[in-house]
């Protein structure tokens, strides 16, 4: 990537929202299938990635808004990958704690917001949606599932995260209708998917086999 356009766009944040790979805690849709120990190993994978794809994609200040605090190790081991900044993740729903995220940025181009879920996400796909911010309001990756993996948006704005049912496959769909209610332009992207159910592990065991190792294995 040429250095004009990593310079140029410098200024614009990522803030990963982040559960602690806590056995009970983490991935809990997935403990059926996994066991507590299990879904707990695969957040760590999932978050180890997400923060490696954040820093690798060179665009600016990277966040780690955590759950339900900054204590747990895992947390301080992902600081080892490059320059991370470690904020506890505040009560509310996905829509105020996210909302939040976007309120304390210190990026002045915008910010990306991520949830550690989806590891098809790249640094080239966060570079695009990046630049989409230059031309518009806001960026959006819808997932599969009808819910998004990634907004970024130039500036705070509450009434994106009003009223959505979070965790249904309305989001997108709500989300596309707050957006033109307060008259934004959007970039949008192919959808991808992400893992919250376990229909959505043998496709991550195809994709990332590392994922599914255990620990010590």
């Amino acid at each position: 990537m040429p250095s004009g356009k990593t310079e140029r766009h410098a200024d614009v944040g990522v803030a990963i929202l982040a559960k602690a790979p806590l056995a009970g805690f983490a991935k809990t849709r997935l403990i059926p299938h996994l066991g507590a120990e299990g879904a707990a190993a695969l957040q760590r994978w999932l978050l180890q990635r997400t923060v490696v794809t954040a820093l690798s994609a060179g665009i600016g200040p990277v966040t780690l808004w955590c759950a339900p605090d900054t204590a747990h190790p895992d947390f301080a081991t992902c600081r080892a990958s490059g320059p991370l900044t470690l904020r506890r993740q505040p009560d509310g729903d996905l829509g105020e704690r996210m909302l939040a995220a976007f309120a304390g940025a210190s990026a002045l181009r915008g910010t990306l917001v991520i949830g550690t879920d989806c590891p098809a996400l790249t640094p080239g796909l966060l570079r695009q949606a990046t630049n989409a911010l230059a031309g518009h309001d806001a960026a959006v990756v819808p997932a599969e599932d009808g819910g998004y993996v990634l907004i970024g948006m130039r500036q705070a704005a509450p009434r994106i995260f009003e009223a959505v049912d979070w965790g249904s496959a309305r989001v997108m769909a709500q989300t596309r209708a707050r957006l033109l209610e307060i008259g934004w332009r959007w970039q949008e992207f192919p959808p991808l998917w992400d893992v919250d159910r376990g229909e959505d592990l043998d496709r991550l065991n195809a994709s990332f086999p590392a994922s599914m190792e255990k620990p010590g294995a």
